[in-house]
């Protein structure tokens, strides 16, 4: 990460706009705020920031138009804000391009975990492309499609290989289920969404993870699942 990553955060309530430059200055981020898209978009395309946070509720453009014109010159990280029952809206929001979302209300912590995996994630794009995933005693090969549990192959078809792949090449953020269904299945797969439960929840049973208590695999009601950061 930067010395100083820049953010611009987009968001139309003041007392939310307040908190979020607060705890991110306090961090040592620069930090630049919009209280509406199309101001939002000026101050993104005249310094271009490392990472944008976008409420979705905004007074001038739904936020899924700030996404659409970001995304036509710009691969910045995008973290959405969205109210607790917006999961169509989340689920729309990711399909676009947005990276990540934190739900309201949320706390500093989570705000700052949020961040730092975005921007991680931002680095790491830039760079090669990372060929291991490793968290804890779980371990994901990719070159040589191998997958290492304590130290141990374990067996995976390969359906449960691509899904695991598809999650921990994202670790830290959530795959909407319609993500997973285009990279497992491919184009067109939208409605079996209960292949995507059934191969989850055979994942979980071979890498030894607890839906209730998990470790590895989060469900992300709604809207996907997401795979612990790689370390």
């Amino acid at each position: 990460m930067p010395a100083k990553s820049h953010i611009v955060i987009i968001e139309d309530e003041p007392e939310i706009s307040r908190f979020l430059e607060a705890s991110l200055v306090k961090q040592g981020y620069g930090v630049k705020t919009a209280a509406d898209g199309k101001t939002g978009l000026k101050i993104s395309s005249a310094h271009p920031p490392d990472l944008i946070i976008l409420d979705l509720g905004l007074p001038d453009m739904d936020g899924k138009d700030v996404i659409k014109a970001l995304r036509e010159w710009n691969n910045v990280p995008i973290i959405i804000l969205s109210a607790r029952d917006q999961e169509a809206e989340k689920v729309a929001a990711l399909e676009l391009g947005a990276d990540d979302y934190l739900t309201k209300p949320f706390g500093t912590s989570e705000l700052l975990a949020r961040i730092k995996v975005a921007l991680r994630h931002a680095i790491r794009s830039e760079n090669t492309e990372e060929q291991i995933y490793s968290y804890k005693v779980l371990k994901v090969d990719f070159l040589k499609r191998q997958v290492l549990l304590k130290g141990k192959e374990i067996s995976l078809t390969p359906t449960e290989y691509d899904l695991l792949a598809a999650l921990a090449r994202k670790s830290g953020q959530v795959v909407t289920q319609a993500e997973l269904l285009r990279a497992v299945w491919g184009k067109h797969s939208e409605e079996r969404d209960h292949y995507l439960r059934i191969y989850v929840q055979r994942l979980r049973q071979k890498i030894g993870d607890d839906p209730l208590h998990p470790q590895f695999i989060f469900t992300e009601p709604g809207v996907g699942y997401r795979l612990s950061e790689s370390e």
